[in-house]
């Protein structure tokens, strides 16, 4: 887990009001999201969604796995195509 993903994390947590609160939202331990922001152990996928919801955008996927996210979440990577239309 890079640096930027522990500073993640513990933004999401600050602005949820804390580990306890970012913690019970996730319905994990506040031990779980401890080792998230001091980089102990990488935020599951699923969990990086919740905290994506959580903050509104405020804290991404992309900021939660910046190593891996492109993989996990191939979707975000490229722009929705628009489909042209004929009149």
């Amino acid at each position: 887990m890079t640096v930027s993903a522990n500073a993640a994390a513990q933004r999401a947590a600050d602005l949820l009001g804390g580990n306890s609160a970012l913690a019970k939202a996730c319905g994990v331990t506040p031990q779980a999201v401890s080792q998230w922001a001091n980089g102990g152990r990488p935020i599951p996928e699923r969990r990086c969604v919740a905290i994506e919801r959580l903050t509104k955008g405020a804290v991404t996927r992309q900021e939660l796995r910046p190593d891996d996210w492109s993989e996990i979440w191939p979707e975000l990577a490229t722009p929705p195509t628009k489909e042209s239309t004929h009149a």
